[in-house]
């Protein structure tokens, strides 16, 4: 009884995947330091938030919003709140949850070993199916004016009037689908 119950808890590990990484998950919004968030972002405060929606969905919303016509559609883009004139620039963001398939590797192993391999040759694993991987989608958001160039900063005078201002701009996003609607509500 103890070996089948040391086998199927043996099998169980094998079969098991790994956890290296797992992409956060957000709720509502975060403001963050983007390279905090994610490398290559820049080192402003930004606001991120989880996108449910296809790829290029945000662009052609933020296109059809501000009536862009595909012109500087993720960097620069005005906007207005209590008569202050603001840009924001915005990043798809892609974070892999990855992990570890241990079947596949412990196959190769094995197989090394018994073919007296000594440089380790994948002959059955490899990037794609040993690390197993999920894609997670974001958006960060950083917004600057003429007069500051972190508008999301902790000590930014133009935080408190920028931050709702997002907020609604990601519930209106949300929320339609058609985003030539978007255009008769402005």
């Amino acid at each position: 009884m103890k070996r089948i119950l040391l086998a199927l808890f043996a099998l169980f590990i094998l079969q098991s995947c790994i956890p290296l990484r797992v992409a956060p998950s957000i709720p509502d919004y975060k403001l963050t330091q983007g390279k905090r968030f994610k490398k290559g972002l820049p080192k402003k405060t930004t606001f991120v938030f989880q996108d449910p929606k296809e790829a290029h969905e945000f662009y052609d919303y933020i296109n059809t919003k501000f009536e862009l016509q595909d012109y500087y559609v993720d960097v620069e883009v005005p906007f207005s709140v209590d008569g202050n004139d603001f840009f924001f620039s915005y990043y798809e963001v892609e974070i892999l949850d990855k992990g570890i398939n241990l079947v596949p590797l412990l196959f190769d192993v094995t197989l090394n070993v018994a073919l007296g391999n000594d440089d380790m040759e994948t002959y059955t694993a490899t990037e794609e199916n040993t690390l197993a991987r999920v894609g997670n989608y974001y958006i960060a958001i950083e917004v600057f004016s003429k007069t500051e160039k972190d508008c999301l900063h902790e000590e930014s005078i133009s935080r408190p009037i920028v931050l709702p201002y997002l907020r609604a701009l990601k519930e209106e996003y949300f929320s339609t689908y058609n985003y030539n609607e978007v255009v008769f509500k402005n």
